[in-house]
């Protein structure tokens, strides 16, 4: 799914693409950059790069749960081999490495914040950049991503339903709210709160109700 239509049609009919889908071209950057980036990295700068493209620079925040778990596998499954790791691979498996990467390629040197997030990493990544513009910028770019892990760990990883990044270009505005709320929603659940988010958006909803362990968050849009 990387279109508008693509989109709007997961939004009135969710469903779980099928796993092993086309790697991102991300024919803007040349190949010894491409060659450098993870799966889920392509696709964070798949989505996040037509949001900042022809734009002055700006902030970014990066938030994801799991991180890079496919490339830290490997890491480990090297190390059960008894076999030297890559000090590359090692460099590009920390959290903050995707956030990095993404300021060397762009060579944009403002302020990026890697977040380690719980299941409501969306609602702290906003906040995070709202604290960026009250300090004076003038727009923060926000992108989550998770991927779906290794067998190994998805007895422990249910979270997941589909590998996915998601992006957001925001600035001081009216347009939306976003508050603690005490109740909990009146329908379940089903997709983590980034998905949520953005099939709400697609669907034109004026609230949006998210949850992150023992919290609950309500999104508000004003028109």
């Amino acid at each position: 799914m990387r279109n508008a239509e693509s989109w709007m049609q997961w939004a009135n009919q969710p469903y779980c693409p099928i796993s092993g889908h086309e790697s991102p071209s991300l024919e803007f950057l040349t190949p010894m950059q491409r060659r450098r980036l993870s799966p889920m990295a392509r696709m964070v700068f798949d989505c996040a790069w037509p949001l900042a493209d022809n734009q002055p620079p700006m902030p970014l925040v990066f938030a994801s749960q799991h991180g890079e778990t496919t490339r830290s596998f490997s890491l480990l499954q090297a190390m059960g081999r008894n076999e030297g790791l890559s000090p590359t691979s090692f460099g590009l498996s920390v959290h903050n490495a995707i956030a990095g990467m993404w300021s060397i390629v762009r060579g944009d040197k403002t302020e990026s914040i890697a977040l380690s997030v719980n299941s409501d990493g969306l609602e702290h990544a906003f906040l995070e950049a709202a604290f960026l513009l009250r300090r004076g910028a003038r727009s923060a770019l926000v992108v989550l991503a998770e991927e779906r892990p290794p067998p190994a760990y998805q007895p422990w990883i249910d979270d997941v339903p589909f590998s996915y990044a998601v992006a957001f270009r925001i600035e001081r505005g009216m347009q939306w709210r976003l508050e603690r709320h005490q109740d909990e929603p009146k329908e379940p659940q089903l997709w983590p709160n980034s998905l949520n988010f953005v099939q709400h958006l697609c669907l034109g909803s004026t609230s949006v109700h998210n949850t992150g362990g023992d919290r609950h968050w309500l999104w508000t849009r004003y028109s």
